[in-house]
């Protein structure tokens, strides 16, 4: 069962330039292979709840490169449902062989429908829904980058008793799933810190929905200009994070949320003798995808 995986640990880091704060980071990227991290935390219920169904077929949405699309696809095989995936863009369905996420979805058994970017705003509404049903005959709907109330109740498994000695609890945000669990379960003397993949304020409102606590805050300052946007800075950044640590990032969310942590520890904003665990929330297999486009622009790549 999806319940059965490795513990993730927590891998202190060596800050060089600052010993008047304790960096960790929790590996829930070594979680499973394929289904890491967060992913593997919101799967988790839904795939419970999907057997109390007795429902055969996972339905979800995401674009090009989602770690989602991959990691649902891979549940799927592993685990014996059939998956379909609603993705962004009808012009990538010929780019499956060249596209790293598709091909490995497509691989794993899942049905690809392509949409355009006009029809996937709709996604959310009941005549959307209908025509799935017309079309794929029922199945169990999971949101796009997984986030629902049996997700958030994964998520709130990632932190454990010994980590109530931390301060600080940071992770990537998305969707905002992953942080509503970890400030659900985090302890009274804890601040949850979101560093935001995208632009704007709008998670703010959307954690909201699924917690009542006040010790959190979202950061969009690491965004790099929004979502999947990269620069040489941030490249550079991961690469030399990997040969420090041997702890390998991705480029659209840990690798912005590391960096924000360290920029946040030079300027000394966190108080002094501050105990920081950040959350690794895997997303590793989106980096091939990534390297293609680097390759595009004329930019190092993330080795």
């Amino acid at each position: 069962m999806i319940s059965e995986a490795k513990k993730s640990y927590n891998q202190q880091i060596v800050l060089q330039n600052n010993p008047d704060v304790t960096l960790y980071i929790k590996r829930e990227d070594l979680l499973h292979p394929h289904i890491s991290g967060n992913k593997y935390r919101k799967l988790k219920y839904n795939l419970q709840q999907a057997r109390l169904e007795n429902k055969t077929t996972l339905l979800t949405y995401g674009g090009a490169y989602s770690n989602h699309i991959a990691a649902t696809a891979a549940t799927g095989k592993e685990f014996g449902f059939n998956t379909i995936g609603v993705i962004r863009g009808e012009e990538l369905s010929t780019e499956i062989p060249s596209n790293p996420t598709l091909h490995f979805a497509k691989s794993n058994g899942m049905q690809l429908h392509f949409i355009s970017r006009e029809n996937y705003r709709l996604k959310d509404t009941a005549g959307f829904f209908k025509k799935l049903e017309q079309q794929f005959g029922d199945y169990y709907l999971i949101p796009e980058g997984g986030t629902n109330n049996l997700a958030i109740k994964g998520c709130e498994e990632i932190l454990t008793q010994e980590d109530e000695c931390f301060d600080f609890i940071c992770t990537a945000v998305g969707t905002g799933g992953t942080i509503s669990g970890l400030i659900n379960i985090s302890e009274a003397h804890q601040k949850v810190i979101g560093f935001s993949a995208l632009k704007g304020d709008f998670l703010n409102e959307e954690v909201k929905k699924w917690t009542e606590k006040s010790n959190w805050h979202i950061t969009d300052a690491y965004c790099f200009g929004g979502y999947a946007k990269i620069n040489s800075d941030l490249i550079e950044f991961i690469n030399q994070f990997k040969q420090e640590t041997g702890i390998q990032l991705d480029p659209v969310y840990t690798g912005k949320m590391m960096y924000g942590i360290y920029n946040m520890i030079r300027e000394e904003i966190f108080p002094k003798n501050s105990r920081i665990l950040a959350v690794h929330t895997g997303g590793l297999q989106g980096i091939a995808g990534m390297n293609e486009n680097l390759k595009k622009r004329n930019l190092p790549l993330i080795q």
